[in-house]
C-alpha cells in the first residue's frame, strides 16, 4: 500500500458543502492517513455592513444551519469528524491546529475580499509551514481548461458563452472516495442555532417558492424530481420567468451558491436526461444558465474588487443618490409600483425573489431612483437564500450601468408587469394585506 503524504489534514469547508464531486475532499482523502474537516460560522458574516444590514439574514442563515448538519452527517458516514465554530475562522483553525497538529490545508479557492482576507488571517497560524491546497471548484468549465487568458475575458457574455462551448471541456464528476469510521476522532462541537446566531426562530411563508431544506441530500432530492420524476427540465425555457410556485425555475441556486450541488453534477445529470429522455431548448437553456453563472465569476476573478465600487468594472461616473427616505420604501414594498412592491415583500417575507423579479426591482433601485446600486446589492447579500457574491454583484452591475450589459438598459416596470403577470395574480399574492 503507497504511504500517504500527510499524516493528518484539514479540511476547510467554505462555499464546497457537499461530498459528491468535491477535489478538495478527494484530494485530501487520496493523500492523507486521517482527514479532519472544519466549518465556521464566521462571526464577521452576522455583522452589520456598512449600509447597515445585517450581512447573513434569518433564512440564508436557517439555509446554511441545515446544510452544515447534513454535511456532518455524510462526512461522518465517510470517516471524517466535521468541527462546527462560531467564531472567527482563523481562531477557530488554530485551535484544531493545536490539537491535530495538521501537516496539509485543503480548501476551495476564493478570491473576494472578505474571504482574502480571511484566507491571509488563516495564514498567519502556518508557524510550522504546513503546506496549503487549494482548487478552483465551483465552475462549469474549470478556469485551467478555457481557451483564453482571464484578461482576455470577453466583456460580452455572448462572446465568451461561444468561446467555451466550441472550444473548451466539462470535466467528468469526480469519483467518490473514503476513509472508514475507525478514522473518526472526538468531536464535542456543536452547530449553532438560529438562536445562537443572534435570531428567532420561524416558520417558512406559506407562499414562499423556496420551502425546501438545504444540504446535499435535498439537493440530490430536488435534481431528481426536477429532472426525472415530473420531466420539469422539459420545459424549463418556457416556464423560467414564472412568479409563483415552486416548479417555475430549477431553483438549484441556494445549493449552488454554498457548494452543497456542484454546476457539473448538474449538467452531467441534464445529459443523462438528454440520453435518457429528450433534447430539446429547455435542457440546453439550464445549461446557458449555468454559463451564465460561470461568466459572473469570471468577471470578478478578471475585475476583483471593482466589483464592489460604485463605478463598477466600467468606471463610470453616474451621480448616486442615497436618500434613506427612498431606500426603505424600496425595501418596504411602499413605492409608486405595485409590481416592485410585490417582488420586495416576496423577498422580506421568504428570502427568495425570481429572476424576473431581481431584475425589475434592481434596475427600478438603479435607474429610475438613482439610488447607488451597492445598497441595494448589499440588501440581496443581506436577504436572499441563494447569495452568492459574484452573480449578486455582477447582476446588479449589469442592470445598474456600471457592468456587462453593452445595451444600458432600463426596465419598463409596469410593461414588465403586464407582460409576466397580466392577472396581477403575483401582485394580489403578496399585497393583499396592504389591498384590503
Amino acid at each position: 500500500m503507497q504511504k500517504k503524504q500527510n499524516k493528518t489534514s484539514l479540511i476547510w469547508f467554505k462555499n464546497n458543502l457537499r461530498i459528491h464531486d468535491n477535489k478538495t475532499l478527494t484530494n485530501a482523502i487520496n493523500n492523507s492517513e486521517t482527514v479532519i474537516a472544519v466549518y465556521c460560522f464566521d462571526v464577521r458574516e452576522f455583522e452589520k455592513d456598512c449600509f447597515g444590514f445585517k450581512k447573513t439574514e434569518k433564512y440564508r442563515a436557517q439555509f446554511l444551519i441545515e446544510t452544515v448538519t447534513d454535511l456532518k452527517k455524510q462526512l461522518e458516514n465517510i470517516g471524517i469528524p466535521l468541527f462546527v465554530y462560531n467564531d472567527y475562522t482563523e481562531k477557530s483553525i488554530a485551535t484544531l491546529n493545536s490539537i491535530f497538529n495538521f501537516d496539509a490545508l485543503y480548501l476551495q479557492n476564493e478570491w473576494t475580499s472578505e474571504e482574502e482576507t480571511i484566507y491571509k488571517q488563516v495564514c498567519n497560524i502556518r508557524n510550522k509551514g504546513f503546506p496549503i491546497y487549494k482548487e478552483y471548484d465551483q465552475f462549469l468549465y474549470h478556469p485551467e481548461d478555457i481557451s483564453f487568458n482571464i484578461e482576455e475575458l470577453p466583456n460580452v457574455f455572448t462572446n465568451f458563452r461561444k468561446q467555451l462551448e466550441k472550444q473548451s471541456e466539462i470535466r467528468k464528476l469526480q469519483a467518490d472516495k473514503y476513509l472508514t469510521k475507525t478514522h473518526l476522532v472526538k468531536n464535542n462541537t456543536t452547530i449553532p442555532s438560529l438562536e445562537n446566531l443572534g435570531f428567532n426562530s420561524f416558520e417558512p411563508h406559506k407562499n414562499s417558492a423556496f420551502p425546501l431544506k438545504g444540504g446535499e441530500t435535498e439537493a440530490l432530492k430536488h435534481l431528481n424530481y426536477y429532472f426525472f420524476e415530473t420531466k420539469k427540465l422539459g420545459f424549463y425555457k418556457k416556464t423560467r420567468n414564472g412568479l409563483i410556485g415552486i416548479d417555475f425555475s430549477s431553483k438549484f441556486s441556494p445549493w449552488l451558491a454554498n457548494g452543497s450541488l456542484s454546476p457539473r453534477t448538474i449538467y452531467w445529470k441534464v445529459k443523462e436526461f438528454e440520453a435518457l429522455h429528450f433534447k430539446n431548448q429547455s435542457t440546453y437553456w439550464l445549461i446557458f444558465e449555468l454559463i451564465w453563472r460561470d461568466y459572473f465569476k469570471y468577471v470578478s476573478l478578471k475585475h476583483k474588487n471593482n466589483i464592489f465600487k460604485i463605478g463598477g468594472i466600467l468606471k463610470k461616473d453616474y451621480q448616486w443618490n442615497t436618500h434613506q427616505k427612498d431606500i426603505n420604501k424600496w425595501i418596504n414594498g411602499e413605492t409608486k409600483e405595485p409590481f416592485v412592491n410585490a417582488n420586495m415583500l416576496e423577498l422580506k417575507k421568504t428570502g427568495w425573489m425570481s429572476n424576473r423579479g431581481r431584475q425589475n426591482v434592481a434596475s427600478y433601485f438603479s435607474k429610475n431612483l438613482m439610488l447607488d446600486w451597492r445598497i441595494g446589492a448589499a440588501y440581496f447579500e443581506s436577504l436572499l437564500i441563494d447569495y452568492d457574491v459574484h452573480s449578486n454583484y455582477g447582476n446588479w452591475m449589469y442592470v445598474s450601468g456600471v457592468g456587462n450589459d453593452p445595451r444600458d438598459r432600463t426596465f419598463n416596470v409596469k410593461l414588465q408587469a403586464q407582460r409576466y403577470d397580466a392577472d396581477r395574480k403575483y401582485q394580489r399574492l403578496w399585497l393583499q394585506d396592504t389591498l384590503f
